[in-house]
């Protein structure tokens, strides 16, 4: 019998961790571990889709299946893999360079089709692998080593995007709180649809700024919120300091899966199945008379 998914026990000797010591990337890992394992999935059912970036390197420390795409592709790889495969838990990973500034376009569209997948965004407002330049949610005034001057661009604010694209599921979370993540990403994970959790994190190497403390600072958890209710959650999304945490919205309805054309009247997986030779003979000759 081949069993859940557990905490891997640490062995002696040198690792090649990319990841600085204390970066908030690590405590991330260990708090999707924790998800996984309490919703006692195995590790063959779970694959993580990541792009560039230090965030996107988490697929190398889990146990889990992982592929690595290019710069902000995680999303549409993830769509594709859950739409050959709808068994799969699938999970798309990126910090929020890779996801909001490369990966944005992908984003805006993955929310319209509804995917049945989680897509975790390492949120430290800075560009942590190419060494420390202005991400989309680097805040205003921010010094750093391509904006010497100071940032002056306003922050990209992804919660409101996704709730005004009417998103299936937005959350935010600082990983500084453990308890209170692992149960976001549960949930996350176990919505039916698009769920989208925006996790703070620093970045200790190039974000002096945003730090452990200026999280804990700056953030509070909201109480009483119905996640149903489109328009508080916008309102919600648009404070500024102290940020929001938590669950913002939810909407249930159709996923990108069931209302593939190719999963409405077989329910094999995409993988599984094989190229009908005789349909396709015909579609050739078809186009030869043509």
């Amino acid at each position: 019998m081949i069993s859940p998914l557990v905490f891997e026990p640490e062995r002696p000797g040198s690792k090649d961790i990319a990841w600085c010591p204390g970066c908030g990337n690590f405590g991330i890992r260990n708090i999707l571990k924790s998800a996984f394992a309490e919703l006692n999935l195995r590790s063959q059912d779970v694959v993580i889709i990541s792009g560039i970036g230090q965030a996107a390197k988490m697929p190398h420390y889990i146990n889990v299946n992982g592929y690595h795409t290019l710069h902000g592709r995680a999303i549409p790889i993830a769509t594709a893999v859950k739409a050959a495969n709808p068994s799969l838990t699938v999970i798309a990973e990126g910090g929020d360079g890779d996801m909001y500034a490369e990966g944005g376009n992908h984003l805006i569209h993955a929310i319209r089709r509804n995917p049945d997948i989680t897509v975790l965004v390492h949120d430290n407002q800075i560009y942590g692998l190419t060494k420390g330049q202005a991400s989309p949610t680097t805040m205003p005034g921010v010094k750093t080593p391509t904006q010497p001057w100071g940032v002056f661009e306003e922050p990209f604010n992804p919660i409101a995007l996704a709730i005004a694209l009417d998103a299936s599921f937005v959350a935010r979370t600082f990983m500084g709180y453990f308890k209170e993540s692992v149960e976001i990403l549960k949930k996350a994970i176990q919505h039916k649809g698009l769920a989208i959790v925006d996790i703070f994190h620093p970045c200790v190497s190039f974000n002096k700024v945003n730090t452990y403390e200026w999280y804990r600072e700056h953030t509070y958890w909201m109480k009483g919120h119905d996640p149903y209710d489109r328009e508080e959650a916008f309102k919600r999304a648009i404070e500024s300091d102290p940020l929001p945490l938590g669950i913002f919205y939810i909407h249930e309805k159709p996923t990108f899966e069931e209302q593939v054309p190719a999963y409405k009247k077989d329910k094999t997986p995409l993988w599984q199945r094989k190229p009908k030779i005789e349909e396709i003979k015909k579609i050739l000759e078809a186009k030869r008379a043509f």
